[in-house]
């Protein structure tokens, strides 16, 4: 710990004019000096969860996203900006409280269990102020809410990969963390076994009802653990939303790009009969919502130009349709093939189609395009 951090000295709360979120974080940097510089690894980070809300930072390798956990945890000290966990300043330029103060638990990456332990030792081990009774019934009842009851008797290396996930899940449950962090949760798991268990987690925690952020670059895992996704680039989050509205109300091309599949066709703003529409090679779109009527007029060229977004799901197969287009690519997704088409423009775009349409490479079929939105963005926006 540094000198100069005095955690007796931190403000003890947050001013209670309005509810205090369970967690805070303000304007959050971080750098280091290196042989070659100053490297800034997080630049402004800000958002916040409410009590028994699920977060998720989301991004690729080298976004921040680590780091920014490892600050909340208190493992990393910020070179400027405020961290609040339950309204406590726990963390600001000056000062640092020091992890095991913080009321924190923290899930890692490689679970960290203790391969010489069974693993009603490895659940009690943050039990210590507990009688031995009360440690006794702790730990039987966290293994009873991770679904691993009466095997506390049992080693790590007796257990699968996801039932080592659980048991380190139950040890940092176990004394009652203000905040649950969890560092790619995953990533040590076969990709087939990783949704379910994501799901699974989100239902624990539920149970546990308690506040949890956790750091992924998979974002089914994000969608499917978390209530509130921040997508991070460059040491700060792009769009902090639910994941409905990243994946169909991205705020930046980047978001676009980074949540899910899409294409982008080029489009022009025209109004008729007072409202907005959006002309692209598929027709005409209305654009409904005065969130998106904003957007596209701030974003729309002199020439009223813009890039418009279309998901594989708002693309739907209708042979009726007199728009067709050329199957140039297939995958089968079970459910569904997801068609890579070429309009007669010679642009492309994604369709995902039931998998009981199955169209040859070079089929012309009949397309339409239907979604509650219309996505814009400036022409040349990540291009």
């Amino acid at each position: 710990m540094h000198a100069d951090l005095k955690p007796d000295t931190l403000p003890d709360r947050l001013p209670a004019s309005a509810p205090q979120p369970a967690l805070q974080v303000d304007e959050l940097h971080v750098h280091y000096d290196t042989p070659d510089g100053r490297l800034d690894v997080l630049n402004g980070l800000s958002f916040s969860l409410r009590d028994g809300e699920i977060g998720c930072l989301l991004g690729s390798s080298g976004c921040g996203k680590t780091t920014a956990l490892r600050a909340v945890a208190g493992f990393v000290h910020p070179s400027d900006g405020r961290i609040h966990i339950g309204g406590r300043t726990v963390s600001d330029s000056r000062r640092c409280t020091e992890p095991e103060s913080r009321g924190v638990g923290v899930v890692f990456q490689d679970y960290a269990l203790f391969p010489h332990l069974d693993l009603a030792a490895n659940v009690a081990f943050g039990l210590r102020r507990l009688t031995p009774a009360e440690r006794r019934a702790r730990v039987a009842e966290m293994l009873e809410l991770v679904g691993l009851p009466a095997i506390g008797e049992r080693y790590p290396h007796e257990l699968s990969g996801g039932q080592q996930q659980r048991v380190a899940l139950a040890r940092a449950l176990a004394p009652a963390p203000s905040i649950l962090l969890l560092d790619e949760p995953f990533s040590n798991l076969d990709p087939d076994l990783r949704e379910r268990l994501a799901l699974d987690l989100r239902d624990i925690l539920q149970r546990a009802r308690i506040t949890a952020l956790l750091v992924t670059h998979d974002q089914y895992e994000a969608f499917a653990l978390a209530d509130r996704v921040g997508v991070m680039h460059d040491g700060r989050i792009e769009q902090w939303d639910s994941p409905y509205r990243l994946y169909h109300q991205p705020q930046t091309r980047r978001v676009a790009d980074f949540v899910g599949l899409g294409s982008f066709l080029p489009g022009r703003i025209h109004v008729v009969d007072g409202r907005p529409e959006v002309s692209i090679e598929l027709g005409s779109l209305p654009i409904r919502t005065r969130d998106d009527q904003a957007m596209a007029a701030t974003q729309a060229s002199a020439s009223g130009e813009v890039q418009v977004l279309l998901r594989p799901d708002d693309v739907i197969h209708d042979d009726d349709s007199a728009i067709r287009a050329e199957v140039v690519r297939k995958a089968f997704r079970g459910a569904s093939f997801l068609y890579t088409l070429r309009l007669p423009s010679g642009a492309t775009l994604l369709a995902l189609v039931p998998s009981h349409h199955d169209h040859a490479i070079g089929e012309r079929i009949g397309i339409r395009f239907d979604a509650d939105h219309v996505v814009t963005f400036p022409i040349g926006d990540g291009d």
